[in-house]
């Protein structure tokens, strides 16, 4: 069936428009056309904690929404002095996606003592933090790690271990995790001799999804189907070069939300039942 020739261009942006605006929750009217529409693809790259300056006027996506929200981007109004996360702004739309990195208000409330322990080194680009931490079996690849995440243009707060005497892996993992569930770093990367002990470890912090990898498709899955936000590496498994590019995969790769959401959210709430028993 030959398609409708009355269908223009203008017709079809008419059409979408009107779907962002019901999406949206607002009236679609005759300025529509005029207003700049801010995409996913316009704010996926900004640094965490970072700053973003909208058109004047503008609509954004509720992918763009999720997306500020998740990063936790400060939106900087061209029209007034006063800035905020859209978190703040926008409540409605924030209660719409699952609070996938929410951490329990116990990890929260504990405050930076951890800044205390940890040293940060910042890149130029400041994309992240990443905290980043090892026992002794994991201390060269995380040194390795460190200067590649350098490389990649993320700030690096290094939790140690310091050197290769003998230390306990559980100490590290607590600190990154709690660094990671109290968001005061983007997402964590810990590596030991297997990897395991790390992310039993990680795990039992409130709001820490700590995944094993020792591949790309482990790497990839993890944040697809679980928004891992610790990934955890077994030095004596995996060599440098594929310890790198799991790092870069799992770092670039983002959470597919839709049913992987609802199951994630299905892990927190059973995190949340036997905190309420605590």
């Amino acid at each position: 069936m030959a398609p409708d020739a009355r269908v223009t261009e203008s017709r079809v942006r008419q059409k979408v428009r009107a779907v962002v605006y019901r999406t949206l929750g607002r009236k679609a009217d005759g300025i529509a056309g005029r207003r700049p529409i801010v995409t996913e693809a316009a704010v996926q790259d900004l640094p965490f904690r970072g700053e973003f300056a909208p058109p004047s006027n503008a609509l954004f996506t509720p992918l763009a929404r999720q997306t500020l929200i998740e990063r936790q981007i400060r939106v900087i109004s061209s029209e007034s002095p006063s800035s905020s996360t859209l978190s703040e702004a926008s409540p409605s739309v924030q209660s719409r996606g699952p609070a996938l990195s929410e951490a329990s208000p116990s990890v929260r409330s504990r405050g930076p003592a951890l800044s205390e322990v940890c040293s940060s080194e910042r890149s130029r680009r400041a994309r992240g933090p990443i905290a980043l931490g090892s026992d002794h079996a994991g201390f060269s690849l995380k040194e390795d790690l460190k200067a590649y995440l350098a490389e990649l243009g993320y700030a690096v707060v290094d939790c140690g271990a310091s050197g290769t005497e003998p230390v306990d892996y559980p100490d590290f993992a607590l600190a990154v995790g709690e660094l990671v569930a109290g968001r005061r770093a983007e997402r964590g990367i810990l590596v030991d001799g297997a990897g395991i002990g790390s992310s039993v470890a990680a795990n039992k912090v409130p709001g820490v999804r700590a995944a094993l990898c020792y591949d790309l498709a482990t790497a990839v899955n993890s944040r697809e189907h679980n928004d891992a936000n610790v990934l955890t590496l077994g030095a004596g498994q995996i060599g440098t070069a594929l310890a790198r590019q799991i790092v870069r995969a799992w770092l670039e790769t983002r959470f597919a939300g839709g049913r992987h959401a609802r199951r994630v959210n299905k892990i927190l709430e059973i995190e949340r039942r036997y905190l309420r028993r605590s």
